[in-house]
This record gives C-alpha cells, structure tokens and sequence, in this order.
C-alpha cells in the first residue's frame, strides 16, 4: 500500500498492490497490471490436512485468501483496500447505495433517527425499519435534547437534490452531546471533495454507484467505519444478510477507481463555471439556481464550508424553473445532456427531477455534470433556454 501521505490520485492507481500476490503469504507474484475479474462464488481449500480447521476456530473476517464469495471475493477485496486507503478508515462494499444504508439501521438498532429531505430512497429504508422496529423520524433541526444515547443523526452533504452543503461539525457536536452517532451521506461529494471523518462523522456511506463508479454501469453502496468492533459486525451482518457486491460490480469499482480523482475535479471545476453563468446571466425561465458554490454566507476565507471542501463543491445542481412545465421541457431542448436518472458518470445528466422523487417541487431539475467541456455544455443550457423561450412567447 502507498504511504498515507501520497495523494488520492496516487491511491487509487496503488493501494491495492498488495494483493498483486496470490494468497499474499506464498510471495507469488501475479503479473496482470489490470487486475482480472474472477467469477467464482467459491474457492478451493488446502491441500494440506494440518491447515484445515473448524469453522468455529476461525475468525472469518481475517482469513487469508477467499472461500465463499458472500464473505470476501477478489475484486471486492481490491475494491475495499482502495476505498479504506482514500476514505481514511475500514471500507465494506454492498449491493447497492439503498443496501448500504439498510445495514447501518440493521446493525446499530437506533430508537430515534434525525434526518432532513435528501435521497427519497434514504427515506425508504427508515419507513422500513419504522414497520419493524418502530425507528422514529425526527426533523434534522430538532432540539439536541430529542436525541438519546444510540439514535442516529442522518446527514446528507451536498444534499440531494440541490447540492448545498451542510456544516458537519455542528451536527457532529449536536450528536454527540446526546450521545448519538452522526451518520453522513456523502454521495455527492466524494474523496478528494470532502473528508467527513475530518469533521466529526462516526460514520460515512456513499452510494458507490455514482461517483466511486463513475461510468453508470454498476450498483454499488460503501460504508466506512473506523471502529474495528463495528467493522467486524457489519462485515458479519452482510455475510448472513448476502447483500456484498458482485464479482463483476466489484470489478468494475476497482476500474472506476483509477481515475475518479481525475474525474470528480474536472466535473466538479465544471459544475462550478456553469452555476456561476447561470447566477449572473438571468434568464426569465429561471427562478433559482441552487449549489454549495452559492452558499456566499458561508464561503468566507475562515468559513465552516471553505474548511469542508477545499478543493470543491460537487458537480450536482439543481434549477428551479418558473413553471412545472418548463421544467418538464427543459431536458428535450438539450442535445448533450442525457434525459436519465442518477448522477455521477462521466457523461453530464439532467433529469426533471419530479419522475423519479414524488417530494420535490414539479419546478426542479436536477443536473449532474460529466467530464465534457465546460463551454460546450454551457452552449448546450443555452440553446435550450432560447428554444423554450420562443415557445414561451409563442
């Protein structure tokens, strides 16, 4: 693994060398640069009698090699090594961002959650363990003394769909005052953008199919711990729940790894030029324009949010349109935008964001910046201004 002090760009390309050998303790060298993609489900033991052991005398969470993929398979193991060395703490990978956050309410069994609007889906999954267990919602503003030993203080930042930021370490010391754990969703701003653990989070998840991904061709959901008695029953509770990643998503992660800090600066650089246009160019079919970029009461040289993302503010934003309808239009007047759901990929998405998130205001579209030219999507936003503006006065 690559000294913790090389960059992210550095990491990502390294910090799975490690496991160039096969298992590591034979020094068996494995010549492939790209890593392979293996597809067993299951994997041979020893040929050795003396090496064989009951299942009770083994701690299944440090065993060398791999034996069912449901507990640990090679790519997803590559995927991890990665993700921990960039995160900055003991990476887990799951089926899905949604199966991700399923497992944290599992395993900590909060009483009360305190979460604000954010991801739709995020909601769900409370819903469900409301049904089960009886898991009370709280507003995210709700007096500190609300929350109890145990609860959960759920924040999204940049939060979806808007892409402002929230500070963490107000809500981390409002948690922790209550002896609560703060929960922090940070999808849309993923490393080198933000360090949550930086700022006080006990835990950080990210939905592992948008950025960490970054090609709109996998599910994947990540959570990071740093307590090694939490990582071990999480990592235990998936083994039982099945809810790991596949062999090829695993893959596909650990590809999509190399370049995402080259991918996320670009769009993120991106999304800022094109918010800024926006906000000082007005167009009479627009309303609002909404990113953390925007945030100018909290964006001074000493700011809580200057010291959160350093190096930018995500590559998701959101307008608000006059009309409903014109949000509706907007995205059939672009040409290099893609009319679809979800975000992070190297090609730039728009989406009226009222199809898929029944909370939202009808007026709302939501954009996710991908890796083309700035000018060239900024001559696409607008040309479909000036299509819909002379279908307006029509």
């Amino acid at each position: 693994m690559p000294p913790s002090t090389t960059s992210i760009s550095t990491q990502t390309v390294h910090a799975d060398d490690a496991l160039n050998t096969l298992p590591p303790s034979l020094g068996v060298e494995l010549q492939d640069v790209a890593p392979a993609l293996h597809v067993s489900t299951t994997f041979r033991y020893s040929r050795d009698p003396e090496q064989l052991k009951e299942v009770n005398e083994v701690d299944l969470t440090a065993v060398e090699g791999h034996i069912y993929s449901r507990e640990t398979a090679p790519n997803a193991t590559r995927a991890e090594a990665i993700l921990s060395s960039i995160t900055g703490g003991l990476a887990l990978v799951y089926s899905s961002g949604l199966a991700s956050l399923f497992a944290v309410y599992t395993y900590f069994k909060p009483k009360r959650v305190s979460i604000g609007g954010g991801y739709h889906g995020a909601h769900g999954v409370i819903d469900i363990h409301t049904r089960l267990t009886g898991l009370k919602k709280l507003p995210l503003d709700c007096p500190a003394e609300d929350l109890g030993q145990g609860d959960i203080l759920h924040l999204e930042t940049p939060v979806n769909p808007t892409g402002e930021a929230y500070d963490i370490a107000y809500y981390a010391a409002k948690a922790h005052s209550r002896g609560a754990l703060l929960l922090v969703d940070a999808t849309f701003a993923p490393p080198p953008l933000l360090d949550p653990f930086a700022h006080g989070a006990d835990i950080v998840m990210h939905s592992g199919t948008k950025y960490f991904g970054g090609h709109s061709d996998l599910l994947c959901g990540v959570l990071v711990v740093r307590n090694d008695e939490w990582w071990k029953g999480l990592w235990t509770d998936r083994m039982i729940m099945g809810n790991v990643i596949g062999n090829m998503e695993g893959w596909l992660t650990v590809r999509s790894l190399r370049t995402l800090e080259l991918r996320v600066t670009r769009a993120s650089r991106t999304a800022e030029q094109i918010v800024s246009w926006l906000a000082n160019h007005p167009s009479d079919l627009i309303d609002q324009v909404f990113h953390a970029s925007l945030q100018a009461e909290d964006l001074g040289p000493d700011s809580w949010l200057t010291k959160q993302m350093p190096k930018g503010f995500g590559p998701v934003f959101a307008v608000h349109f006059k009309t409903p309808d014109i949000a509706r239009r907007f995205p059939s007047c672009l040409e290099l935008f893609h009319h679809a759901t979800s975000l992070g990929g190297v090609e730039s998405l728009v989406e009226w964001r009222a199809m898929s998130d029944a909370t939202v205001d009808k007026r709302l579209v939501r954009v996710s910046i991908g890796v083309e030219d700035a000018k060239d999507l900024m001559e696409d936003i607008e040309r479909a201004l000036g299509k819909l503006q002379s279908s307006v006065k029509k």
